[in-house]
């Protein structure tokens, strides 16, 4: 899926920026390929679909409000593995690299059980084994992933608060003049 040229970067490079920032925010953990590949999938998905989008499924969720409307309050679609693991992504994107947004607003633990549980369904629904495997694995280690998307929410943050003034987080200026 490639994004319109309007929006200014292609879904390649979304992947590949949050490719790098989230292996540098775990870069002592030892986390295994498949799983930095599949989140750094879903924070660029998110990333390059719109909220309104009827094009893409999933579209980019607003806030864990949407998460149940649309696969809590519906239980028409838990035998769907595809919709369990998109249901499962919104939680992990919602819970962890939007934590600070969604805090004040909503029980955010709650949503992640919920998101574990989610992948949990797509992995015993599933009928692809290295799929179902891989979402199994994200049910297990949905709380590490989740920390370590907040994480690199933060840090994308503070990176973009001092780039304003010239200023990089480890204490240096920034040689450009930014």
């Amino acid at each position: 899926m490639e994004t319109f040229p309007w929006l200014g970067v292609t879904s390649r490079q979304a992947f590949q920026f949050f490719f790098e920032h989230l292996r540098d925010v775990i870069n002592d953990t030892g986390a295994p390929t498949d799983e930095l590949l599949y989140n750094a999938s879903v924070l660029a998905h998110f990333a390059t679909t719109s909220t309104s989008s009827k094009d893409t499924f999933p579209a980019t969720p607003a806030s864990l409000t949407t998460v149940f409307d649309l696969f809590v309050m519906d239980r028409s679609l838990t035998n769907d593995p595809a919709v369990m693991e998109a249901a499962a992504a919104q939680c992990l994107l919602l819970t962890g690299f939007f934590f600070d947004q969604q805090k004040r607003r909503h029980a955010v633990n709650w949503y992640a059980d919920l998101g574990s549980a989610f992948f949990a369904r797509a992995a015993s629904t599933g009928r692809d084994p290295a799929r179902a495997r891989l979402m199994d694995t994200m049910s297990r280690r949905f709380q590490f992933w989740r920390l370590h998307q907040h994480r690199l929410a933060r840090e994308l943050r503070e990176e973009a608060r001092f780039g304003a003034y010239g200023i990089r987080p480890d204490g240096g200026s920034d040689p450009s003049g930014r």
